[in-house]
C-alpha cells in the first residue's frame, strides 16, 4: 500500500492506495474536518462522537472502518480510521454540510484514476510498480509481485463465479491452499515472517511468490474446468492446487538443500529476491521455466 496526500479546497485528506485490491482509502479524521470546515482535533472529537453514534444505532458503516498506518504532522505514522470510496459516500450521508455535493464531485475525480485503470490494466500494472519501487523492493522481486496480483485476481474471480463472496470464505480457502503447499496456514506463515496485519505476499521471498502463484493457477484452472458446486468442493480443489506447488517446492529444494519457506520479511526487502535457486530449479525434470518465469 501507498499513503498519498491528497487535496480538497486547500484541506489535505490522507489517502491509501491498496494495489492489489486496486481501492482507495481515505482518512476517516481528514474528511470529517473538511465536511465540517474544523481542525485537526475538531474533527477526531467530532468523529469520535458520530461514531458512537452509528455503532449504537447498528449503522453498518462503522463496520466497513479499517485501521492504517498513515503519516502525521510529526512525521510518525499511526493507525487511523480509513474507509473505502464506498463507505465515504455513506460517511458523507450522515454529515450534514453544505460541502457535501462539491466533495462527491472531488471524490469522483480521485476515483476516475481506478477507473482509468480498469479500461486499461497496464496503468495499474505500472503504478503498481512505482509503488512497490517506492518502497524499496527490487526490480525483479516487482515484476514477480505484479504477476502474483493479475493471478490472484482471476483466482478470486473464479471463486466469485463459484458463488463464493464472503471474505471470510476466500480467506478459508486461500489458507487452506497455502498450507497444502507451504505446510502452513495463512496466520501461521505471518507469524514466521514476524507479520501482523501486513499483507503475506509483500513479504515473500521471490521463491515463495512463485510457488504460491503456482499454487493459485492451477487452483484456478481446477476450479473452471470441474465448476464446483459447494463451498467444501472449492475447499478440495484449493487443497489440490496447493498440492501441485507442494510438489514443485519438493523439487525446488531438493536441488537448494534447504528449506524455502523462509522467515525472511520486507524489512530486507533486497533479501527477498533470492538469486539462486530458480534456473537449478529447471534442470532434473521441473517443468520448462517454472522458476525463472516472472510473478
Amino acid at each position: 500500500m501507498q499513503n498519498k496526500i491528497k487535496v480538497f479546497e486547500s484541506k489535505q485528506v490522507r489517502t491509501v492506495w491498496d494495489a492489489e485490491a486496486e481501492e482507495w482509502y481515505f482518512s476517516v479524521v481528514d474528511i470529517v474536518a473538511v465536511l465540517i470546515d474544523k481542525d485537526y482535533d475538531g474533527a477526531r472529537k467530532y468523529w469520535k462522537v458520530l461514531k458512537g453514534r452509528l455503532k449504537a444505532e447498528g449503522s453498518e458503516l462503522v463496520s466497513f472502518c479499517y485501521q492504517l498506518k498513515l503519516q502525521s504532522s510529526d512525521g510518525k505514522y499511526y493507525k487511523t480510521d480509513v474507509l473505502d470510496t464506498k463507505g465515504v459516500l455513506r460517511l458523507v450521508q450522515s454529515i450534514p454540510s453544505p460541502k457535501a455535493e462539491p466533495f462527491k464531485m472531488w471524490l469522483a475525480q480521485v476515483g476516475s484514476e481506478r477507473l482509468d485503470e480498469i479500461a486499461d490494466p497496464e496503468k495499474a500494472i505500472l503504478r503498481g510498480a512505482d509503488y512497490y519501487r517506492a518502497k524499496g523492493y527490487t526490480e525483479g522481486w516487482i515484476n514477480q509481485r505484479l504477476q502474483t496480483i493479475e493471478m490472484r485476481k482471476e483466482l478470486t474471480d473464479e471463486w466469485k463465479a463459484r458463488g463464493i463472496e464472503r471474505d471470510k470464505d476466500y480467506a478459508i480457502l486461500t489458507s487452506e491452499m497455502t498450507k497444502a503447499w507451504s505446510g502452513l496456514t495463512v496466520q501461521e506463515y505471518k507469524q514466521l515472517k514476524g507479520l501482523k496485519k501486513e499483507n503475506l505476499r509483500d513479504n515473500m521471498t521471490n521463491i515463495e511468490l512463485v510457488l504460491n502463484m503456482l499454487a493459485e493457477v492451477t487452483t484456478t484452472a481446477i476450479s473452471r474446468q470441474e465448476q464446483p458446486e459447494t463451498f467444501d468442493e472449492s475447499k478440495r480443489i484449493a487443497r489440490r492446487g496447493g498440492s501441485v506447488a507442494k510438489n514443485a517446492r519438493a523439487d525446488i529444494e531438493s536441488q537448494l538443500g534447504q528449506s524455502v519457506i523462509s522467515p525472511l520479511n520486507a524489512s530486507d526487502k533486497p533479501a527477498l529476491e533470492i538469486q539462486s535457486s530458480i534456473p537449478d530449479s529447471t534442470e532434473d525434470g521441473a517443468p520448462d521455466g517454472t522458476a525463472s518465469k516472472k510473478q
